[in-house]
């Protein structure tokens, strides 16, 4: 497996609280005006992947939310 394939895959298996860890570290990279600029778009390319996984992610868990019907049972939240 490539080395970009393996942090792809890594980058996939990320919980939310690590997603958004790995995100704020990223924006704190990107917030140097030392770094190149060849590197912040590349930083900035793993941001955004790794950003749409996540989305992903909430969005699963929130198909997932049980809502309270009239009769107090538990149904799918259905979007």
């Amino acid at each position: 497996m490539s080395q970009k394939s393996k942090k792809q895959e890594a980058e996939q298996e990320l919980t939310i609280e690590e997603s958004f860890e790995y995100l704020d570290e990223v924006l704190e990279q990107l917030e140097d005006e030392e770094l190149p600029l060849e590197d912040s778009f590349a930083l900035y390319e793993r941001g955004m992947k790794v950003l749409r996984s996540c989305s992903e992610k909430i969005d699963t868990v929130e198909k997932k939310v049980k809502l309270l019907n009239a009769e107090g049972g538990v149904e799918d939240f259905d979007v």
